[in-house]
């Protein structure tokens, strides 16, 4: 495979937009911690709170793109079940249609089989037993009248299957709405501590994150090649992301968070992967060791394996990785969260 080099990044003007972005809302680290920050009144514990506070909504972040991912499911399933009734009703009633006709012709012809009208009269589900002490029922009216019945049990499983999905859904839609409050609410809170931090502060932050910024344009990713084809083109496409923001629930081609730019840089190789880091983590093949990584393998991080994003070359990860900043290359060692393991694709 071809050696990876860093593709043409986007325009200055543009990096130093979102860069004056960014830095009005972002700390300098990523730190790991899964609990609430408690106040502390320092301007460093501040910082540190709103690195805790972006790490946290990074994470219910990829819960929120799980449930999403499993509404769309449920929606489609849904959907499906609803067509199929829809029609089975439909032939449903061409059956008992036609049973009707029958059962019409014999009464103007002075009277009704009495295997009609114990079909007539009886609930379904018992006319059957009844009906075979009729020795009066000719063989293809009764194939008739069990087709009937069959197809109204499909019926009554299908409608009874599409109500539970609709049940899943509801549900699954408030735990939505639930995740969406419990990220924005960490974002203000980040951004209501940001806000207490004085001018020469945040402009000390927005320096730090330009030059990690500009250090991610002049990584060296030395010269390793890819394990195969589809990976390579997967992280080309990742690469000519780099400068975009971070945005959450984002899955692109302007913005994205972690996970969102992972699968989204994989369809560019025609290849589907999970939306989540944490399904991510489970497909491939599991590269445990840092060393055997290649460019384009995935890089599974923080022990609740909710981060992801592409193992680069020379020690560095390209990712998205926390709201407020760019899509960039970073050093694995100093990201601030433990490598699990890597998975490769393709």
């Amino acid at each position: 495979m071809a050696s990876h080099r860093r593709p043409k990044q986007h325009s200055a003007r543009y990096t130093g937009v979102v860069t004056a972005t960014a830095a009005a809302a972002v700390a300098l680290s990523t730190q790991t911690a899964s609990a609430d920050p408690l106040p502390d009144p320092t301007k460093k514990g501040v910082q540190a709170q709103v690195d805790r506070l972006y790490e946290a909504a990074t994470q219910a972040t990829e819960k929120y793109n799980g449930a999403k991912e499993k509404a769309g499911t449920l929606k489609e399933q849904v959907a499906n079940l609803q067509d199929a009734v829809a029609r089975k009703q439909g032939e449903l009633n061409g059956l008992r249609d036609r049973i009707g006709n029958v059962a019409t012709g014999q009464y103007r012809s002075g009277g009704l089989d009495p295997s009609l009208q114990l079909f007539l009269s009886e609930e379904p589900e018992t006319y059957l037993a009844k009906a075979s002490a009729l020795d009066r029922a000719g063989d293809r009216q009764t194939a008739a009248l069990q087709q009937f019945l069959s197809q109204q049990r499909a019926l009554q499983q299908q409608r009874g299957e599409a109500a539970r999905k609709l049940g899943d859904l509801a549900s699954v839609e408030k735990e939505l709405g639930d995740r969406k409050s419990e990220i924005q609410g960490k974002l203000r809170e980040a951004q209501r501590l940001l806000n207490t931090l004085s001018a020469k502060e945040r402009e000390r932050i927005a320096a730090a994150e330009d030059r990690t910024n500009r250090t991610s344009e002049r990584v060296d990713l030395g010269n390793e090649t890819s394990a195969s084809t589809r990976a390579a083109a997967a992280f080309a496409a990742a690469q000519s992301r780099v400068g975009l923001p971070y945005v959450w629930g984002a899955v692109g081609p302007s913005s994205f968070d972690c996970s969102g730019l992972t699968s989204w840089a994989f369809r560019q190789a025609d290849v589907s992967i999970p939306r989540t880091s944490q399904a991510q983590s489970t497909i491939g093949t599991r590269i445990n060791s840092l060393s055997d990584l290649r460019p384009g393998d995935l890089i599974i991080m923080r022990t609740d394996l909710s981060h992801v994003g592409f193992y680069a070359g020379g020690g560095q990860i390209l990712h998205s990785p926390k709201p407020g900043a760019q899509v960039r290359y970073e050093s694995i060692a100093r990201s601030g969260m433990p490598f699990m393991w890597g998975v490769r694709v393709g």
